[in-house]
């Protein structure tokens, strides 16, 4: 049995963090769902960057799209739709059968909203009804900004991928914008099963720290987060709150790993997967990584629920003279301008494919 498939029986949802239209007109998205337990996926600025400018799967569409008058942010939209439409439909099944737990993909809002509540409000649910999909997660960073626009967003009825999350802090301020969004509906007599899931990313920590810290501490700065926020996650689930929803007919918020993708050549491609098995979560993971980790992972033991051996791994990095809590932000704020840097070069390349060029 494929370790792919191990995790999945154990209770772990692996999703791809990847989305190109090769993927899909080649058959290989079907294939990866049939054959390696693949129930979901996430997408984002520098994805569809890449697929863009390192293929010619869009060329056509775009300089079509531009010959009738589109452009920039409006011609991409349609593009990313085109693409993540097609992919809920694969997914579609699995969604069924679970009844909506399962076989979601994401749709990101443009990067250049993420300090903007109110306008992150009205495109989310924009780009919710232009899809017309139930298995479509809009993503929302949950930054300061973020974090209003999420209840709200619940509130209003759109599912909610939380993204650009670092810290069990971060994680927690999510959380409970889920909830209060859930309770509003409650309160307001509406269907309170509006599903969401909150996106850890792991692998920045270590990237991030890389060149600080002893050899010994190498690779285990993302890891001792992930598993300080799983306590956090498992405490929220068993709290009155948690299941004072659950009771009036709603779900949890799920947890999401993101950035599980090894980023030291010189440490196991599998790494993060192996180490960060919980059921009742999500692994969404590059294309190179699901199958590194089909052909050769490891499942192992499940992650514990306390943080003690994280703390004392987490107490290293402080006298090594990390302050992690300073870090999260930073990583965070980074992360989003990383977006924008994507999104800018994403509207220049498509720009230079409408008009016959390349970039």
């Amino acid at each position: 049995m494929k370790a792919t498939q191990q995790l999945h029986n154990l209770g772990q949802r692996l999703w791809l963090d990847n989305i190109t239209r090769g993927l899909l007109t080649s058959g290989t998205l079907q294939r990866y769902i049939n054959e390696l337990s693949l129930t979901g996926l996430t997408s984002n600025p520098t994805i569809f960057d890449q697929a863009i400018k390192s293929a010619d799967f869009y060329d056509d569409a775009i300089r079509r799209k531009a010959a009738e008058g589109k452009s920039g942010e409006a011609l991409f939209l349609e593009l990313e739709l085109e693409d993540l439409t097609q992919a809920a439909d694969l997914f579609r099944p699995i969604h069924d059968a679970t009844g909506g737990a399962d076989g979601w993909v994401s749709l990101e809002l443009s990067p250049l909203l993420a300090d903007d509540t109110a306008n992150s409000i009205k495109m989310a649910e924009q780009l919710h009804d232009r899809a017309q999909r139930p298995n479509i997660f809009i993503k929302i960073p949950g930054t300061s900004a973020g974090i209003p626009a999420i209840e709200e967003c619940i509130f209003k009825g759109v599912p909610i991928n939380v993204t650009l999350l670092f810290s069990r802090e971060q994680y927690i301020a999510a959380s409970l914008a889920y909830m209060r969004g859930i309770e509003r509906r409650i309160e307001a007599g509406l269907e309170p099963r509006i599903d969401s899931v909150a996106s850890i990313f792991v692998s920045r920590w270590d990237v991030a720290v890389k060149d600080k810290v002893p050899a010994e501490l190498r690779n285990r700065l993302g890891i001792a987060i992930a598993k300080r926020t799983y306590t956090a996650y498992r405490e929220l689930l068993d709290s009155p709150r948690s299941r004072e929803i659950v009771e009036r007919g709603g779900r949890p918020q799920r947890l999401l790993w993101a950035s599980t993708g090894t980023k030291d050549p010189e440490a196991s491609d599998t790494m993060y997967i192996e180490a960060l098995v919980a059921p009742n979560t999500i692994n969404t993971m590059p294309e190179k990584t699901l199958l590194a980790f089909a052909d050769h992972g490891r499942v192992g033991a499940e992650l514990p629920v306390g943080t003690g051996e994280a703390d004392k791994v987490l107490d290293a990095f402080v006298k090594a003279g990390v302050n992690y809590a300073d870090l999260a932000g930073k990583l965070q704020h980074e992360g989003a301008q990383a977006f924008v840097k994507s999104w800018n070069d994403l509207m220049a390349s498509i720009d230079a494919k409408a008009t016959g060029g390349s970039r």
